[in-house]
C-alpha cells in the first residue's frame, strides 16, 4: 500500500552520503502522501549503506507508526509537526552537514552575500534560538518544530520563500515540494553556509547583497515572470 512512498523516501535518504551531507547514521529524510495522510521516514540508527526501502517506516501526522518493524527516526515528531502545520510541503530533510552545523552552533543567521544565495531565497537563512530548559525537558522533538515556527513568525518569513532553517546548537532542517527537493535544498544550504564562511574569512566586513540584486535573482527564478530554465 505504501511501497511507492517508501521508495521515494529511500531514494532521497541514500543521496545524503553521496552529497557529503551526512556520515555514519547522521540525519534523515521523510516524504509525505497527502492523500493518505501519512509520511515515510528513515528508521533510527540504520547506516545508509545498510538501508533498504523495506526498512522505511510509515507514520501519521501525530507521529504514530502505521507500518514498519523498525523504530522511526528520533526526529520523527519534528517532521510530523511540520507536515501537520505546513500542509503544502512534501518532503523534509535533516542533516548534520559541517558548515550549516557550524553556523547553527554559533547561533547565527547566514547572511545573504551573493547571488547564489539569492537564487534560492532573498532572505538571510534564519537560526532559531536554543530551546528553553522546559522545552528540552518536555517533548523535545515536538518543541523543536515549534521553535522553527516561532523564528519564522518573529522574522516575518514565509516557509514557501525560505525552505531552510538552522536550529541553534543542533543543525539544519530543509523542506520542499517533495523529498528530492528537500534534499536539494539541504545541499544548497550547505554550500551557501560554506560560501558565507569563506567570504567572512576573506573580508569580515563584507556587506549583504543589495536589495535590487537579491530580488532580481530571486524573482527571475521564482517570480510570476520567472525566466530561468526551460519552463513547462
Amino acid at each position: 500500500m505504501y511501497n511507492t512512498l517508501k521508495q521515494e523516501c529511500y531514494e532521497a535518504n541514500i543521496q545524503l552520503p553521496d552529497l557529503n551531507l551526512v556520515i555514519f547514521t547522521f540525519g534523515n529524510v521523510s516524504a509525505v502522501d497527502r492523500e493518505k495522510g501519512v509520511f515515510a521516514i528513515k528508521p533510527s540508527g540504520v547506516p545508509y549503506s545498510e538501508l533498504k526501502w523495506e526498512d522505511i517506516v510509515i507514520m501519521d501526522y501525530d507521529a504514530k507508526v502505521i507500518e514498519g518493524k523498525m523504530r522511526p527516526s528520533s526526529d520523527t515528531k519534528t517532521h510530523a509537526l511540520l507536515y501537520k502545520t505546513w500542509d503544502d510541503i512534501g518532503g523534509i530533510t535533516h542533516t548534520h552537514s559541517t558548515y550549516a552545523v557550524a553556523w547553527a552552533q554559533a547561533g547565527m543567521d547566514i547572511p545573504i552575500f551573493g547571488t547564489t544565495h539569492a537564487d534560492h531565497t532573498h532572505q538571510d537563512i534564519p537560526c532559531a534560538p536554543a530551546l528553553s530548559d522546559e522545552m528540552i525537558k518536555g517533548d523535545y522533538e515536538y518543541e523543536t518544530g515549534n521553535q522553527i515556527f516561532q523564528v519564522f513568525e518573529e522574522k516575518g518569513l514565509s516557509h514557501k520563500e525560505v525552505e531552510m532553517v538552522l536550529l541553534q546548537n543542533h543543525g539544519p532542517f530543509t523542506w520542499g515540494k517533495n523529498a528530492a527537493k528537500s534534499v536539494y535544498n539541504a545541499a544548497v544550504l550547505e554550500e551557501i553556509a560554506r560560501m558565507a564562511q569563506l567570504t567572512l574569512s576573506i573580508n569580515p566586513d563584507t556587506l549583504r547583497l543589495k536589495e535590487t540584486l537579491r530580488m532580481k535573482h530571486f524573482e527571475r527564478k521564482h517570480g510570476k515572470n520567472a525566466y530561468y530554465g526551460q519552463g513547462c
